[in-house]
């Protein structure tokens, strides 16, 4: 299974290098699904001494007082035997240390650029990766030791800033807490103890090692807290000998410190019969075992979690859009599909697919007609207007039979009245067709993705609803000039014959009707003109439909179209100038989204290879 861990470690490389985890984001992410093992411990409490030994190598800084600054996620790679040990930092791609001086240079070096020459902390971790046939495939994380005061140089929070920082890795329920103790300091002040018992008061995720148990005072040992009766935890306790300082300042290799210290349990006679589960050979090959129970019991969780992420990774790219085209040709088609999709949109609200198109209906259905009854009719034909315009009409002769040019002036200043309404309807239908515009625009989801081609397909197509409106005024208010130049003679030849027509020749001219014969005509006027309401009232929505709706349906970016066959690249890419931020957003997510693909791959391989 040790292909299992190399596979987290992959995964986890992967996740620090688009930032897809947990140091910076409160969110569950893939990096937070992964288990881990977390060393944590007071300062001089041997926990540096503790991973070299388990790594075989001397690679980290020492020094007095708080030495490790920073976070270091160390991932270790089993390697061919036989293959070159070598080392590589995640901030340094493509460059291979091969000397574990320099590893531990260039750990002090990291962690002074982030925190400067000081002895400040900060919560960014420093990636190492170890490649070698000694070592065992295992992730752990080193984080800064536990103190009680601050020193010189730190400020007062320092104390709760590194408590702070190592609660943020150990609380996690997929770490795993490897909490180092000293055998010759009190247990029950054990920093790493205090901290694992207040995130894991089962001891279920916490695995304790005991450093320096060969410097405790003579006549004590560290029995009952290796057999578990001092503080008890899920698994047994590890005992471990470090190499100590003067062994470090004579450049004792770890094959002869391992040696040695394997000699030490097994010649104790307090420990001889623990020998077997001490040391840090041990401790390293139970840590990989370990991780490996943990991951394994955890990959259907993982595998659920990697498929509802990319289902949102794939949700959130397709609302983004795809990426612009780089050539002159894939500009040009990717503008006319976007635009082919904003059409269908807004036909699709014309046609009642989508919402909007029944608000042209009611213009016609209830607009147009009140309008046309608000016309105030009885004021053109009040009798004294009609007695006017007919003696008027008259002129220096009275008409013989029948006042016809009186009745042609009464029904052409009454009939001129519903170009208002007329010219109204199409204005109002103008509008409508805009909104739906505008709505169309903001329902095409690539058309949020570039800005400049979003205002530019808007402004054409305005353009072309204003030209179609002008149209549709013009052909709209012919039919009713058209009713004005030519009167229905049907309607007047079955009117009943005036025999009587009131007038008296003698008298004066304004006086030369009477009340009950201009009353009449009045009537038969009103009549007329209603009839014609009746008419224009189904002939002006067909105009309408037909110069502006339908029009707008058939050619509504024909004119931008043309222009567009005839833009330059240059024009062509300015359309597609998208927002900086999508772009960068895009690119982060398709990077993602091919992590977590790739893991789902690699995972369920592993899932079904068990």
């Amino acid at each position: 299974m040790e292909n299992l861990i190399s596979l987290v470690n992959k995964i986890q490389r992967a996740c620090t290098a688009l930032g897809d985890h947990g140091e910076s984001s409160a969110l569950p992410t893939l990096w937070d699904s992964l288990p881990a093992i977390a060393v944590v411990g007071g300062q001089s409490s041997g926990k540096s001494s503790v991973l070299e030994s388990v790594v075989g190598k001397d690679f980290l800084p020492r020094g007095s007082g708080i030495v490790t600054r920073r976070p270091l996620v160390l991932q270790l790679h089993k390697s061919d035997e036989g293959s070159r040990e070598y080392a590589e930092f995640l901030h340094l791609p493509r460059k291979r240390f091969t000397d574990f001086a320099a590893v531990r240079k260039e750990i002090q070096d990291e962690t002074d650029r982030e925190t400067g020459r000081t002895k400040q902390i900060s919560s960014v971790p420093i990636h190492l990766s170890i490649y070698s046939p000694n070592v065992v495939n295992l992730t752990l994380i080193d984080l800064p030791g536990l103190t009680k005061v601050a020193v010189e140089g730190q400020p007062d929070s320092i104390v709760k800033d590194i408590e702070d920082m190592v609660r943020s890795y150990i609380e996690k329920p997929n770490c795993i807490i490897l909490a180092i103790s000293p055998a010759n300091q009190d247990l029950a002040t054990s920093d790493a103890i205090k901290i694992s018992r207040e995130v894991d008061p089962t001891g279920d995720r916490t695995i304790g090692v005991l450093t320096k148990i060969d410097l405790m005072d003579k006549g004590t040992d560290a029995v009952d807290i290796l057999e578990g009766r001092a503080y008890r935890l899920k698994f047994p306790w590890i005992g471990v000998v470090n190499r100590s300082q003067a062994d470090i300042n004579k450049n004792v290799d770890m094959i002869a410190a391992r040696r040695r210290e394997r000699e030490y349990f097994n010649s104790s006679p307090e420990y001889k019969h623990l020998a077997h589960r001490m040391g840090s050979e041990h401790l390293g090959k139970m840590l990989s075992k370990h991780l490996e129970t943990v991951i394994k019991s955890k990959i259907p969780g993982i595998q659920s979690l990697i498929n509802k992420t990319i289902s949102e990774l794939e949700t959130e790219l397709t609302r983004l859009g795809k990426p612009v085209a780089a050539d002159a040709g894939g500009k040009l088609y990717s503008i006319m599909e976007i635009c082919r999709s904003f059409d269908q949109i807004f036909k699709d609200h014309l046609d009642g697919v989508r919402p909007g198109g029944d608000k042209i209906y009611n213009v016609f259905d209830n607009q147009l007609p009140a309008a046309l009854k608000r016309l105030q009719f009885d004021k053109q034909l009040s009798m004294e207007n009609i007695r006017k315009l007919i003696t008027e009409a008259d002129g220096y002769q009275p008409h013989l039979i029948a006042p016809e040019q009186g009745y042609r002036r009464l029904i052409e200043s009454s009939l001129i009245t519903i170009r208002g309404p007329a010219e109204a309807a199409v204005d109002a239908v103008h509008s409508l067709l805009k909104d739906l515009i505008h709505k169309s625009i903001s329902e095409t989801l690539d058309l949020k993705q570039y800005p400049g081609l979003r205002v530019e397909v808007g402004a054409a197509a305005v353009d072309s609803l204003e030209r179609m409106r002008d149209e549709s005024k013009r052909a709209t208010l012919q039919l009713v000039d058209m009713e004005c130049s030519y009167l229905t003679v049907d309607f007047f030849r079955k009117l009943p014959q005036d025999v009587d027509k009131g007038g008296n020749p003698t008298h004066s001219i304004f006086d030369r009707y009477n009340d009950s014969y201009l009353r009449r005509i009045g009537t038969t006027i009103l009549s007329y003109v209603n009839m014609v309401c009746a008419t224009l009232r189904h002939s002006i929505p067909k105009s309408i439909v037909y110069c502006q709706v339908r029009e707008a349906k058939r050619s509504l970016l024909d004119h931008f179209f043309t222009e567009l066959g005839k833009m330059e690249t240059k024009r062509l890419s300015s359309l597609l100038n998208e927002d900086p931020a999508i772009m960068e957003r895009r690119s982060a997510l398709a990077k993602r989204l091919e992590l977590y693909r790739s893991a789902q791959a690699e995972i369920d391989a592993v899932a079904w290879s068990k």
